[in-house]
């Protein structure tokens, strides 16, 4: 049996049971996360439930264009009013560079594509956060009015630590 097949068959019992039924794609704190898709990092980690915010992951927490695509839908269709971006300590992403990602990636398979143009690899946790805020504190359809903050979750000890843009 495969962890799907396990996935599967936990859904059918689960679903006896639904609970989540009554929510509403409108995140109950009008809240939007973006983070990266580290298991380490979930709704409880920030003190969240099920229904109050709308997490977007990728790898490594960035601000691409799927990623904005996501965060404008949630502020102008469901009604998000704040956005948090959170990178992690230990991210996979920083053990690694865009070229040896690549190189990896081509060696294994045989061929190369064009498609992720790029992996977004990067060094520097805080500057990447930066990096990502003001992405979205210069783009023109992210509101001036719509609160936009970033931090590192460091994964030894589970606290946030905000980053101010400089």
């Amino acid at each position: 049996m495969t962890v799907i097949d396990e996935v599967l068959i936990a859904n059918e019992i689960y679903s006896r049971t639904h609970e989540l039924r009554k929510l509403t794609p409108r995140p109950e704190r009008k809240l939007a996360v973006l983070t990266c898709m580290d298991t380490r990092l979930s709704i409880r980690t920030l003190g969240l439930k099920t229904g109050d915010a709308h997490i977007i992951r990728n790898a490594g927490g960035i601000v691409t264009d799927d990623a904005l695509r996501s965060l404008v839908v949630s502020h102008y269709l469901l009604g998000t009013e704040e956005i948090m971006v959170i990178n992690h300590t230990d991210c996979g992403l920083m053990h690694t560079t865009e070229l040896d990602l690549r190189t990896r990636i081509q060696n294994r398979t045989g061929t190369a594509a064009v498609s992720p143009a790029f992996f977004y690899a990067f060094q520097n946790i805080d500057e990447n956060v930066r990096h990502q805020l003001q992405k979205l504190h210069t783009h023109p359809w992210i509101p001036k009015t719509v609160s936009v903050r970033g931090s590192v979750y460091d994964v030894s000890n589970g606290q946030l630590r905000e980053i101010k843009i400089s």
